[in-house]
């Protein structure tokens, strides 16, 4: 298709880490590993929160739907990523580049809401222990879970029905080993400012606005935990809280710094680098966070483990 004296794309060259085959071989096994572990991880701590009723708690339904998040974002990205490393034609269609960045970007916000909607829980866990039962119910738990995947969507929502509209012209060229905001926005051959106005704006909003809410929270939590008059009872508390506070921090950290900023292509290789602690070894990272941090999880996992033992030995 002409427009003017430009063709526009058809398929993206994704850049990717490296050219050297035999080490293409090496990343790939690893990032392989990573990724069978991430999706195994996630996808044990869902299955122990359905099967264990000490489990079904407000704080381990968030925490479900945060391990689903992490095993779908994940898959948004390594698959394609693997497959680029075993070919010398590293391409993906326009239409996968924009599925792509769609389905990341829109787990990724989701994450930062249900990390926001999480840190209330455990606000109304620790300042308000007596009311809790009666304030965080099962259709109040739903209810903010949908709200964090309908939040998720709208925030995006406006930046990628402006980003469908655009002209892409090329260079069909990213470099990067997935279809991220910024570069993929300068493949357009027209004025991107205004999206990226918008992408800096929505951005500022999700990240700072989410984590003033959290870092709000935290602030009535630990200041409530403080006034506990027994050390036991203080540790009990921070105990509750330190899985969610330390992935938190992790996400939080990394996003800020790689998407709230007006422009993004000064540093995108630093960017790229950034991307894979918090797009791939953050959701590897979160199953062992919140099962070695988290004796409720240890036991669950352990009677698992037991009956799956007794099974076996007496089949």
């Amino acid at each position: 298709m002409e427009m003017g004296n430009m063709t526009s794309i058809t398929e993206i060259l994704l850049l990717g880490f490296v050219y050297d085959p035999a080490l293409e071989i090496v990343l790939f096994l690893v990032f392989l590993l990573v990724y069978i572990v991430t999706v195994l991880g996630n996808a044990l701590i869902i299955l122990l929160i359905t099967i264990d009723s000490r489990l079904h708690s407000p704080m381990y339904f968030f925490l479900s739907n945060l391990s689903f998040i992490e095993i779908f974002m994940t898959t948004c990205v390594v698959p394609k990523m693997l497959a680029n490393f075993l070919t010398k034609r590293k391409t993906i269609s326009l239409g996968g580049c924009f599925a792509q960045l769609c389905f990341y970007f829109f787990m990724g916000s989701t994450e930062f809401i249900l990390f926001a909607a999480m840190s209330f829980d455990r606000y109304l866990a620790i300042c308000y222990p007596l009311r809790y039962p009666t304030l965080m119910t099962g259709t109040v738990c739903v209810k903010m879970v949908i709200g964090s995947w309908i939040g998720g969507f709208l925030f995006i929502f406006l930046s990628i029905v402006l980003k469908v509209r655009l002209p892409y012209c090329g260079p069909n060229v990213i470099n990067h080993y997935f279809c991220d905001s910024a570069p993929f926005l300068h493949l357009a051959c027209t004025d991107i400012s205004l999206i990226e106005l918008i992408d800096f704006i929505s951005s500022l909003i999700l990240l700072l606005g989410s984590l003033l809410f959290t870092a709000t929270s935290y602030v009535y939590i630990i200041s409530t935990i403080l006034k506990i008059p027994s050390a036991q009872g203080r540790k009990k508390a921070f105990a509750t809280c330190a899985s969610h506070f330390t992935v938190v921090s992790m996400g939080y950290g990394i996003s800020i710094f790689v998407y709230v900023r007006p422009s993004q292509t000064d540093i995108m290789s630093m960017n790229k680098a950034l991307a894979i602690f918090s797009g791939i070894l953050t959701p590897l990272l979160n199953p062992f966070i919140f099962s070695l941090r988290n004796e409720q999880m240890k036991e669950a996992l352990r009677d698992a483990l037991n009956r799956i033992a007794s099974k076996i030995k007496y089949s």
